[in-house]
């Protein structure tokens, strides 16, 4: 046998041997795995607070253990506390009051998603008409449901916005009338009975008004058309109409909308 031959023989027969070996049953032969990254010490705090919270160990407005006891209970540096402590502060899940510790928030859904309106900020161009159609959807549902429970009281205090706004409908105050426009639509959304999805509305609301506003000024008769749509929705409320609040909403939505789609070139909301 040559010894070409001979080597190739042995690089086979090694072959067939380590595949026997692993195959075989109770073989200790491990198959190499790749190795988990580790947890970083910021978020084993993150993790290990937000476990106290959801297992109740921690409550709404409930004083966190002094730093060195939590340190140590979480297995982490005073450094890496601090570090994930500041996170969740920004995250509304947390909050320092100077010389008195560190308490838990209220946890309100208010508070818990108002970091997302930052995410809405870092859209691209390309993007902001997604962010439109999201606001569309979710102001759609809310306006039916406001519809089956908005009170008297509430539907008074949004028929006061759209009386206070009639002056500026011609005036070319672009930016008070978004303003007041904003406030109409949280009157509604937070008369949904559904706070997440009024915390929701809200964001969303107050980070599309500079596409609103820049509509105002280069669509003509806009701010009256919105006006329009604006007493067609308090109708349907008043009328305790759901169906037809959806569908006034969702009109009234849609119009800025496909003014977006249309306007690439418009600012970035």
């Amino acid at each position: 046998m040559a010894p070409a031959d001979a080597r190739l023989r042995i690089r086979r027969i090694r072959h067939n041997d380590r595949m026997s070996i692993e195959s075989a049953p109770g073989s200790e032969v491990a198959t190499a795995t790749p190795e988990q990254p580790r947890e970083s010490q910021t978020d084993v705090v993150l993790n290990g607070i937000k476990e106290m919270i959801t297992t109740g160990d921690l409550t709404a407005g409930a004083r966190l253990p002094v730093e060195k006891d939590l340190a140590a209970r979480l297995g982490v540096s005073r450094g890496s506390l601090r570090e994930g402590v500041r996170a969740l502060c920004i995250m509304g899940v947390l909050e320092t009051r100077q010389g008195d510790g560190t308490y838990v928030t209220s946890l309100d859904s208010s508070l818990l998603l108002a970091p997302m309106s930052f995410m809405v900020d870092l859209q691209s161009s390309e993007h902001r008409a997604d962010v439109h159609a999201v606001r569309r959807i979710l102001e759609t549902e809310s306006a039916g449901r406001a519809a089956i429970l908005i009170d008297d009281a509430t539907l008074g205090r949004a028929q006061e916005i759209l009386d206070e706004v009639e002056p500026l409908v011609d005036s070319g105050e672009h930016e008070a009338f978004v303003e007041a426009d904003i406030h109409f639509h949280s009157v509604i959304a937070r008369s949904s009975g559904n706070p997440t999805l009024a915390a929701l509305i809200e964001a969303l609301a107050s980070r599309t008004a500079r596409a609103r506003v820049w509509m105002g000024l280069h669509s003509e008769g806009q701010v009256a058309r919105a006006h329009r749509e604006h007493r067609a929705i308090w109708q349907a409320l008043s009328h305790h109409d759901p169906d037809r609040a959806r569908l006034q909403m969702a009109y009234h939505l849609l119009t800025v909308e496909d003014f977006v789609h249309s306007h690439p070139t418009a600012p970035v909301d």
